[in-house]
């Protein structure tokens, strides 16, 4: 289930600004390691997305892409990463990284077994 960290929501940047009134929809200042993730949040056309950058010159890690995961949706939820066509690359930002979720279909999965060995517990 998609959710937002209100506690988070930036609420006086000069452009991306929010009041709860604007759902999961919005930019979200949070703290992971030692450094700020940047997070723009929403919930239209279909798509449930966040966008993902950090106070860095580089682009977010699998932990934080992980932290963000947990952060707006649930433990069993299924997100992914793009790596769209070419003709349809757009680059507004050198290290942003996104998370989808479609509202109106299940993303499938490969096999465990096809991604790796899971350690018997």
């Amino acid at each position: 289930m998609f959710e937002v960290p209100n506690k988070h929501r930036e609420r006086t940047h000069p452009l991306l600004s929010s009041t709860d009134a604007a759902g999961n929809n919005g930019l979200f200042k949070l703290s992971f390691k030692g450094y700020v993730v940047f997070c723009v949040a929403s919930d239209g056309a279909g798509w449930e997305h966040v966008s993902v950058t950090i106070d860095r010159k580089r682009c977010p890690g699998w932990e934080t892409m992980c932290f963000v995961k947990k952060t707006f949706w649930g433990k069993e939820d299924i997100v992914i990463q793009f790596h769209p066509s070419e003709s349809e690359y757009v680059n507004v930002h050198p290290y942003c990284l996104h998370l989808w979720r479609p509202l109106d279909q299940q993303i499938i999965t490969p096999p465990t077994e096809l991604i790796g060995y899971q350690n018997e517990k």
